[in-house]
């Protein structure tokens, strides 16, 4: 993560949400620093990035209609539990009720997809998965190739140990976070995946 240039620091969470109101690209805040928030502070997602998250928010909604769990964009932030730090995954669900006094943000997801790029892995996988964790409501956290039928899916058990499971081509994915099976080919119909393809 590079900080934004000419930015303001250490800004407060309320410093941070009039600030960013003014600028055209998303920013997290991460320990009262600002960074341009990867693939979208440059020049946008690719077509299959978009595709994917748009097709696992469709699936995510209709499944989840009438349940009381709401499935978010990558225009809802995620603030992490204990910390003034806050995050813009690509897809998130909140199915805990104090998610439902919040405006600019929620706290508790059960469930948060990011889509792969080449400039947003490393830190997906690793910096920004380690804040993540400490969300005790989170159950899945799923990580979506948007060049390959690759997902991988961080899935933490009743005994609070966090599984790593590769689905590929052909494979049934489960999230127990909110109860839904799908074959992997749902999400991936009709695109078109080249190596090196990503952002």
């Amino acid at each position: 993560m590079i900080a934004a240039k000419d930015k303001p620091t250490n800004l407060t969470p309320e410093e941070y949400f009039a600030w960013e109101e003014q600028q055209l690209e998303k920013h997290e805040l991460i320990n009262g620093q600002v960074y341009p928030m990867g693939i979208y502070a440059m020049t946008g997602g690719s077509k299959n990035h978009s595709l994917l998250a748009a097709r696992l928010i469709t699936l995510f909604s209709n499944h989840l209609e009438g349940s009381g769990c709401e499935t978010a964009t990558s225009d809802l932030r995620i603030n992490i539990v204990g910390t003034n730090n806050y995050t813009y995954p690509d897809v998130s669900v909140t199915c805990g009720d104090r998610d439902k006094t919040t405006t600019q943000y929620i706290t508790y997801p059960c469930l948060i997809v990011e889509v792969l790029s080449t400039s947003t892995e490393a830190y997906d996988r690793g910096g920004k998965f380690r804040m993540y964790r400490q969300n005790p409501a989170l159950i899945d956290y799923l990580l979506v190739s948007s060049t390959s039928i690759e997902i991988d899916l961080y899935h933490k058990n009743d005994a609070g140990d966090w599984l790593i499971i590769n689905y590929k081509e052909g494979d049934a994915i489960e999230l127990k976070s909110i109860n839904l099976n799908f074959p992997i080919e749902q999400v991936y119909r009709g695109l078109t995946l080249e190596p090196g393809n990503g952002e």
